[in-house]
């Protein structure tokens, strides 16, 4: 028995209760056309309301989070991996945050078991961004390509960042060991990784959309199949409470708050006209719906709800 055998054979004895959970959490699937799109559920993040609201009026905020009923305390974004089936190709869109990152995470590989999906059946990997919630699933518990036959694609601005040796060392102190564990994962990645520019189709029917701000290099994906399309924003817009209510506000996580404010306030007035479905990495109900325009700023509308 290789470690592979060993670890997939002590998770079947012992995971029955957490893929339970992961079919609760496959909540949104849609079809363009041919496309056959689902998000899978990851898990959750745990973040301060310090990290993504620092010089914020806290007031301000607290009045917003209770409209959108979210409690007191840290936020829990959920994490949505958007899986892609197309012909011959089943194309995830980020990996999620692997083993080693928050223990409320890392529950891709069981999502995918409840959604029928070997790795080993997963043909691409498109990135949005490094973040270590996209990133870091790409390696399984013992530091090896969790998708063995996978082919990698990411943005060239992006890779260029976050391979470059010198970030982790300009980075601000804080994310310099994201640096590190980004470059850690791209090395291994390498050989395999292609890259790509903005307004590129990168696959039939997946034209690549940049979003920068969140990070440099940040990617956006528009699903088409004819008259019907859906954008993945990935982290563009991060959450679905300030940023569609004051877009323009700076959140804590965008490494360039002032480019990320730009980047959200066009999406969301393209998206507002446009009616195009989307597909948000942290928003609610598995992250599939549409940003319809409120009162003031706009407002996230998950699918089957207006």
């Amino acid at each position: 028995m290789d470690r592979r055998e060993f670890i997939v054979g002590l998770t079947a004895g012992i995971g029955m209760p957490t893929l339970a959970w992961a079919k609760t959490e496959l909540s949104s699937q849609i079809s363009l056309g041919e496309l056959q799109v689902m998000t899978l559920s990851d898990g959750h993040l745990t973040l301060p309301r310090s990290m993504l609201f620092a010089g914020l009026d806290p007031a301000a905020v607290d009045r917003i989070l209770q409209r959108s009923k979210v409690a007191q305390g840290p936020i829990h974004p959920p994490i949505n991996v958007t899986l892609l089936r197309h012909a011959d190709r089943v194309v995830l869109f980020d990996t999620g945050s692997g083993p080693g990152f928050q223990s409320t995470a890392g529950q891709l590989v069981t999502a995918l078991d409840a959604a029928g999906v070997g790795p080993e059946e997963v043909t691409h990997v498109v990135f949005t961004h490094c973040h270590p919630d996209h990133l870091w699933g790409v390696l399984d518990d013992f530091d090896d390509p969790l998708f063995p036959n996978a082919e990698y694609m990411m943005g060239q601005v992006e890779w260029d960042y976050w391979f470059d040796p010198n970030t982790a060392s300009t980075i601000s102190g804080d994310r310099a060991s994201m640096a590190v564990g980004a470059r850690r994962r791209l090395e291994v990645m390498e050989e395999r990784l292609s890259r790509f520019g903005d307004g590129q189709e990168i696959l039939p029917g997946v034209a690549a959309h940049a979003s920068y701000g969140h990070t440099p290099g940040h990617m956006s994906f528009e699903l088409r199949d004819g008259g019907q399309s859906l954008l993945i924003l990935g982290d563009a817009i991060g959450n679905h409470h300030v940023s569609f209510s004051e877009p323009e506000w700076h959140i804590g996580t965008d490494q360039d708050a002032e480019t990320a404010a730009k980047t959200r306030r066009r999406l969301l007035d393209m998206l507002a006209h446009d009616q195009m479905q989307v597909i948000g990495y942290h928003f609610p109900k598995g992250g599939i719906g549409r940003v319809l325009k409120a009162k003031s700023g706009y407002r996230f509308a998950p699918r089957g709800e207006g």
